[in-house]
């Protein structure tokens, strides 16, 4: 594994996870005692597991396609930040309803996650198993690290309201840089 590899992976991660940072830290924010933090720590593992899983399976069913058919892959990230920038323009300012309890968590956390497998599928598509296998292992650390932060940020309410103020602004913009390097090949 390249270190090359490695910063993509960890980039790809912090990029399409913004929105998971503000979930995790209104999460912590309503959790109670240490139960329920670690029920918020397990169900964001359990639903990005399930994200992961859904991502390797069609990268593995891309790879059936012909040589050069995989970069095509990144005309979804840019379809999907066209409509997250869409979205973001006519959203409101209400947030989704918390989850409670692990498989809420793990729910909001895997529906939340759509446009993370149309990133997810292609940039694994273009990589080798030993890039795949380094992906799924910096997307695990990047899982701890967010959870980590979601916490932190649960005892900063002035950081979580920045969060969720401009997310939703980088977001749609990192979607469509993403699908442009996969469609030149940089993955």
């Amino acid at each position: 594994m390249d270190g090359g590899l490695l910063g993509r992976a960890a980039a790809m991660f912090a990029v399409t996870n913004v929105d998971d940072l503000v979930l995790l830290a209104v999460f912590f924010g309503q959790a109670a005692g240490r139960r329920g933090r670690l029920k918020v720590v397990a169900g964001q593992f359990l639903g990005f597991a399930a994200i992961l899983a859904v991502s390797v399976a069609g990268a593995l069913g891309a790879g059936l396609l012909p040589d050069g058919a995989v970069r095509w892959l990144g005309v979804l990230p840019v379809l999907l930040g066209i409509r997250a920038a869409w979205q973001a323009r006519r959203q409101d300012d209400d947030g989704p309803a918390p989850a409670t309890g692990l498989l809420g968590i793990a729910t909001v956390c895997f529906a939340n996650g759509g446009d993370n497998v149309g990133v997810y599928v292609p940039a694994f598509a273009a990589t080798g198993p030993s890039g795949l296998a380094g992906y799924v292992v910096v997307f695990l650390v990047g899982v701890a690290v967010w959870c980590v932060a979601g916490r932190f940020l649960a005892t900063r309410p002035g950081v979580a309201q920045v969060l969720a103020r401009w997310g939703h602004v980088v977001l749609p913009a990192v979607l469509i840089a993403l699908g442009v390097l996969i469609l030149l090949g940089a993955f």
